[in-house]
């Protein structure tokens, strides 16, 4: 007992041809000369054909032409997601989101998957947007909160030799309300300014074009950000390194990353501790370590701590004032720039983390004419 094949080839390529048209995706084969050989309804319904340079020709789209040259190029699969514009410029229908993954079938033959991602495209724009507006609007009443607090401190501040013993006590209590206020005032700032910068990395605006970034300037903006809280608990905070290496990327991002990770070691270190900045470099990318004498983190935290708002100890970010955003924010920097963060920790013994960027100018974006680009990478996985 088995499946019974169909008789001849002729059966198995008109079995082959119901099975595509069948499917949801929409399936698109170029030849050498980027011509659809092979195209499924569901292709031609999400508009990845356009009419040819003759009468009664067809040609594909310009996204599919482009992905198959970078695939006979690099003989590495690409995959890209975009937002493809809907009829006329104007219309009011909102843009198909698109999962495009192009595959080399041989030398010259190139097929494109292209699934429909309209939906989760709509769910991710509204959360974005809700984010972002909730945080502007909150940005206002926190920043009244923190100057009411700052006046509050002013007017309980009252020289000893004016104050009673009994009117001392209440303007002390009443000092140390403000103060307490002014704290949770600033750290909701930071929770807010932090959530922005998340809800921009995470693709709320576009990213900037990818430009040498000077890893000196970097490391010495760094440590210049990080003096203050770094003096407050006598850490000293070292670098090692070669001299002159570059990343490619956008420097304020870079900057960001480095820094959250530096003031994340000092948050975690006792007093008198050393916060070390190690840079390794290669042919294709740049290493940058930190690492502390710190608490450490515990096994079970370690794989999740790049999370939004987790905290690998609960008590302890409360009194540094941490937001539990600062580790995602460097995790999006990475991801945009094509590298990644990692994380080596023994508890009771320190961390070190470890940001992998490019060393070389990544490959040429692709041409978008008529969509915009969300996401885009090569991948061999």
């Amino acid at each position: 007992m088995g499946w019974e094949q169909p008789a001849g080839k002729h059966g198995m390529k008109g079995l082959g041809r119901k099975s595509l048209d069948s499917l949801r995706v929409g399936v698109v084969v170029l030849d050498a000369e980027d011509h659809p050989v092979l195209v499924n309804p569901a292709a031609r319904a999400m508009g990845l054909l356009r009419s040819g340079g003759a009468p009664g020709t067809i040609a594909a789209h310009p996204i599919l032409r482009t992905l198959a040259g970078q695939v006979r190029r690099t003989g590495v699969r690409r995959e890209v997601e975009l937002d493809l514009p809907r009829g006329r410029a104007g219309s009011a229908h909102a843009p198909l989101g698109l999962h495009l993954r192009a595959v080399a079938l041989n030398a010259t033959h190139v097929a494109v998957e292209a699934a429909d991602v309209t939906e989760s495209h709509r769910l991710a724009r509204v959360r974005r947007d809700f984010v972002a507006n909730v945080s502007h609007e909150l940005k206002t009443p926190i920043g009244a909160l923190q100057l009411l607090a700052e006046a509050l401190l002013d007017a309980t501040e009252v020289p000893a030799a004016e104050a009673d013993e009994e009117q001392s006590e209440d303007l002390l209590a009443a000092r140390r309300f403000a103060e307490r206020i002014h704290h949770e005032s600033a750290r909701m700032g930071r929770l807010v300014n932090e959530l922005l910068e998340l809800t921009r990395l995470q693709g709320a605006e576009p990213l900037p074009t990818p430009e040498p970034v000077s890893v000196d300037w970097v490391i010495a903006e760094v440590i210049d950000r990080t003096r203050t809280t770094s003096s407050a608990k006598t850490i000293e905070v070292v670098y090692s390194g070669p001299k002159g290496a570059t990343v490619y990327g956008s420097d304020s991002q870079v900057a960001t990353a480095v820094t959250n990770l530096v003031e994340n070691a000092i948050a975690y270190s006792g007093e008198d501790t050393k916060v070390e900045i190690t840079l390794r470099q290669g042919d294709d990318w740049v290493e940058i370590d930190v690492a502390d004498q710190g608490i450490g983190i515990a096994p079970h935290d370690v794989d999740r701590i790049f999370e939004r708002f987790y905290r690998a100890d609960q008590a302890r970010s409360r009194s540094t004032g941490g937001t539990g955003l600062g580790l995602a924010i460097v995790k999006h920097i990475a991801t945009n720039h094509g590298g990644r963060v990692d994380v080596t920790s023994t508890l009771g013994d320190g961390s070190t983390f470890t940001l992998r960027l490019p060393a070389r100018p990544p490959e040429a974006p692709l041409p978008l004419p008529t969509a915009i680009e969300i996401e885009s990478g090569a991948t061999g996985r």
